[in-house]
């Protein structure tokens, strides 16, 4: 695979790329849409594997992911805290042009306490820093990369919030947040406490987003907080009103549990973080239950905005106002409720042009007896969910986590891809029809309006069952396609390596920021090939407590080359390249192509 460096103006060098009944715990929605109890445990797919040239295998053992995440018990949770799981993270630490990957860890119990288990030394779950060998292998790093908190992991983002040109790591917990500094020579250095950032106490970290909110160049930092958890006080399974799923004795919450508020630092550009929660506006926003934030600018206006998914309320969209305050919005665009007005489970984000018509939409996942949103962006800050329209409202039995909306056969039109697995193990054994781990959901999108299922016509790693929450997207083995990094509960990670089969064309845009933040993070990207338009953008965090590959990849179709990239980056530049080669990366410098403003 080759890269493209933008030099200078005019100038391409190329280079070789190293390539309920009873007050239910959550809500239940829409049940006149559920399908086959049958169908739902082994889902069939609608097209033919001769017409998706797509294979998805998990390669997870033989590339050397090995280590199994420890969550909570494995078949019954007592628990909210043992229920929702953490993510993974695609990124190149190293720089060397292969992503490595992050398999993020939590602890459990000891039998009948609510005191964590203790481990040998050694033995404690880590979260997993896996070095990309370029050989489809990868070398477990941790500890030479000096990750070793312990504890309730959830979200990772990744940003360069010191503009060093190596990405740095903050990573969510039930406990203590860490801020680990890439020190650009293959270790990380927990740098919580000098930054500013808050040490000591304990809540409980979801979502998180580096964020350029100002505009000034540097990545500030949005966290979310899930709810207000007291371990040593939380009722027991089923002891209590929402401690009941379909009858069933399940662990309580979020319902009933007390709500927590959201987290702002601006970055001072010395290494500190100042929190700005209360006169940005960010913690005006309460009573609700947030889980995976994303950042980008979703309404055009030139200001990054935030949006959250939030657990069985209301989501939230923070809308930039440029002044360095954000208004709730949500439900003025359309993106806080389903399509007829309900609150949902929000679990997981993707952010794409599904319709490629160069306009950023969501895909927000939600618990069983649900479906998804897609919220098609009609451009000016409104959004409409049209998921039933799309044929998205099958296969809702399951608890959905991690999403993306990669193009999987590079023709042009992203494809939408989401994690399952259910947070009451013990349901099966009474109701068969809501299984415990199921699979990782694929649909094809037909013509830019409608979606089909290709969950089984992909391969044996979306059928093969799991409980999964977090997934990462990017193309590990730099062949063109994109592949999967997954969390699995209480299991290894998988890694659905795409075996794309097709003639299909792709390019990938690697950006960097000089007056925006070196990352880019904020940056949107539109490619024009084949008659058609797309837009993605630069995310910190997405899917699930996840994060992408920064490399943005764009299937071509037919075409061998995109008419046009056009990048407009956070600092409001634009640039624009014309007739660009495919099959291959172009890294593209800000303010080193024909550029506007």
């Amino acid at each position: 695979m080759a890269t493209a460096v933008l030099a200078g103006p005019h100038r391409l060098a190329i280079a070789d790329a190293p390539g309920a009944a009873d007050a239910p715990a959550r809500p239940i929605h829409n049940p006149q849409s559920i399908h086959n109890p049958e169908s739902i445990r082994n889902p069939q797919s609608s097209i033919r594997n001769d017409k998706w040239p797509v294979t998805l295998v998990d390669v997870a053992d033989r590339a050397g992911l090995r280590e199994p995440t420890i969550y909570g018990g494995v078949d019954r949770k007592r628990f909210i805290i043992e229920t929702n799981g953490a993510g993974v993270a695609f990124l190149d630490y190293d720089n060397d042009g292969w992503i490595d990957a992050l398999v993020l860890n939590g602890t459990r119990l000891k039998d009948g306490t609510r005191d964590r288990e203790t481990y040998p030394p050694g033995k404690m779950p880590l979260s997993r820093l896996y070095r990309n060998n370029r050989d489809g292998t990868f070398s477990d790093v941790t500890s030479r990369a000096g990750l070793n908190a312990v504890g309730w992991a959830s979200g990772v983002c990744a940003g360069d919030y010191d503009n060093d040109g190596w990405l740095d790591l903050f990573i969510t917990y039930y406990g203590q947040n860490v801020l680990y500094r890439n020190r650009g020579d293959g270790r990380f250095e927990d740098v919580t406490a000098r930054a500013g950032l808050p040490t000591g106490g304990t809540r409980w970290g979801s979502g998180c987003t580096f964020v350029d909110y100002d505009r000034d160049g540097r990545a500030d930092l949005f966290v979310a907080n899930y709810l207000r958890f007291d371990l040593p006080a939380a009722a027991e399974v089923g002891n209590g009103p929402n401690c009941l799923w379909k009858g069933i004795p399940v662990n309580c919450g979020p319902r009933g549990l007390p709500t927590d508020t959201n987290l702002l630092f601006h970055n001072e550009g010395n290494g500190t973080f100042t929190d700005v929660s209360t006169r940005s506006g960010i913690a005006r926003v309460t009573g609700r239950y947030p889980m995976t934030a994303t950042a980008a600018d979703l309404d055009g206006d030139g200001w990054i905005d935030i949006y959250v998914a939030c657990d069985s309320t209301a989501s939230i969209l923070y809308h930039n106002n440029g002044d360095g305050t954000f208004t709730d919005t949500a439900v003025e665009s359309g993106v806080a409720y389903s399509e007829n007005g309900t609150q949902q489970a929000g679990m997981g984000l993707a952010v794409g042009d599904y319709n490629t018509d160069g306009l950023l939409d969501l895909f927000k996942t939600h618990f069983a007896d649900d479906i998804p949103a897609l919220y098609r962006n009609l451009g000016k800050g409104m959004f409409e969910d049209v998921a039933a329209a799309a044929g998205l409202g099958v296969l809702n039995r399951y608890v959905e986590w991690g999403a993306g909306m990669p193009d999987l056969d590079n023709d042009g039109r992203p494809d939408i891809v989401y994690m399952t697995g259910n947070v009451y193990p013990e349901v099966e054994a009474v109701l068969k029809q809501y299984p415990h781990r199921g699979p990782r959901v694929v649909f094809r999108n037909v013509d830019g309006v409608r979606f089909e299922d290709a969950t089984s016509a992909s391969g044996p790693g979306p059928i093969t069952p799991h409980s999964s929450r977090g997934a990462a997207f990017g193309d590990f083995d730099n062949d063109g396609d994109i592949d999967m990094l997954v969390f699995n509960m209480n299991e290894p990670p998988s890694l659905l390596r795409n075996d794309y089969a097709g003639p299909n064309h792709w390019i990938a845009v690697k950006l960097e920021g000089t007056t925006s933040n070196r990352a880019a993070l904020g940056a949107i990207v539109r490619v024009k090939a084949s008659g058609r338009t797309q837009a993605q953008a630069v995310l910190s965090q997405s899917s699930y407590y996840s994060h992408d590959d920064l490399r943005l990849h764009f299937g071509l179709g037919a075409a061998t080359a995109a008419d046009t990239i056009e990048v407009r980056w956070p600092s409001g530049r634009i640039d624009v390249l014309n007739d660009v080669r495919g099959g291959r990366v172009v890294t593209i410098k800000e303010g080193a192509a024909d550029s506007k403003r």
